[in-house]
């Protein structure tokens, strides 16, 4: 009998939620990612003390500060998972560019380049972005240009459209996030899984999307519980934790498809203008919350990891290393 996790596999694209290599090679993923916290944790990982001074002491060499560092580290660390997978490695923008359409265009291209003189083609790679609206028209000019981007902390409708809309190659709109607020909201322990607020989000997404035949992948991210997992099954990918793979790797529970393309009902339509946008987000208070409590703790990955970078750059300068 085919574990769970197997099952899932013959209809939906399975992802690992996590940039640790030793998880990936563990869980066979198609696809991964890196972002700040992974950066951070290598910096203390003796695995990758190697790869860590190598970049740092070129950074010193060159003049370099720490927001530098801190790019190419990411860079060299999704260079390595880009070999432990078949698939794509997303690659988080700073949180700080989340509001500007054009640095965040000039920092996916700057990656874009980096992961290239690496060696890894842009096919290879998905360039991380929030789901502001500016975030969202910077994913839509990159896919003019043929850089792919997996827009990421999209919790509403008026979101998805906005990417259908803008042509984004792929999204991730988050399950367990919304779970959570809702929990808090109404005061409750928890929901069965087919009153789940998170999993019916992705489940209206799906719909629209695939009763307008929106090429856009749909990636259901942010899971609590297997059953919440379970209960997306046939969404095209699923990005989920080493935990809940492992929990998914060791069970043989018969899982059936719950998402079937062709058995969506029509559901709404594909425009949305930026007023109508910034309207219909403000009118969602769970959405503003979440989406705003994700940039502000992206955020703060990032500069705790730039405080740790510039202690391991100023050890580099004492010690003489060039």
């Amino acid at each position: 009998m085919k574990s769970t996790l197997d099952q899932l596999r013959t209809m939906t694209t399975v992802v690992a939620d996590t940039g640790d290599l030793n998880a990936v090679r563990k869980f066979h993923p198609t696809d991964c990612t890196t972002n700040p916290s992974l950066v951070f944790s290598a910096l203390s990982d003796p695995s990758c003390a190697d790869l860590v001074a190598r970049e740092l002491r070129k950074c010193k060499a060159e003049g370099l500060g720490t927001e530098h560092a801190a790019a190419t580290l990411t860079v060299a660390i999704g260079t390595e998972l880009a070999s432990a997978v078949p698939g794509r490695v997303s690659t988080e923008v700073d949180a700080s560019l989340s509001f500007d359409t054009g640095a965040t265009i000039q920092r996916g291209m700057e990656i874009i380049q980096d992961y290239a003189d690496r060696g890894i083609g842009r096919e290879r790679i998905l360039i991380k972005i929030a789901a502001t609206w500016e975030g969202i028209q910077a994913a839509g000019a990159l896919q003019r240009e043929g850089v792919d981007s997996n827009v990421t902390l999209l919790f509403a409708m008026p979101q998805a459209v906005a990417c259908a809309q803008a042509g984004v190659f792929l999204i991730s709109p988050f399950v367990g996030r919304i779970t959570d607020w809702f929990k808090a909201s109404e005061a409750v322990e928890a929901y069965p899984v087919e009153d789940d607020p998170g999993v019916l989000s992705v489940r209206r997404i799906y719909d629209l999307y695939k009763s307008n035949k929106i090429e856009t992948i749909i990636m259901g991210a942010s899971f609590r519980t297997v059953d919440q997992v379970k209960a997306l099954a046939g969404c095209d990918n699923l990005t989920i934790s080493p935990t809940l793979l492992e929990e998914l790797s060791q069970s043989e529970a018969y899982l059936p498809r719950k998402l079937v393309p062709q058995t969506v009902s029509k559901s709404g339509k594909i425009q949305i203008t930026e007023s109508e946008f910034r309207w219909a987000m403000n009118e969602n208070a769970m959405a503003v919350d979440k989406l705003a409590e994700g940039i502000r703790n992206f955020h703060a990955d990032h500069s705790r990891l730039m405080n740790l970078l510039e202690q391991k750059m100023e050890d580099i300068q004492l010690s003489g290393i060039s």
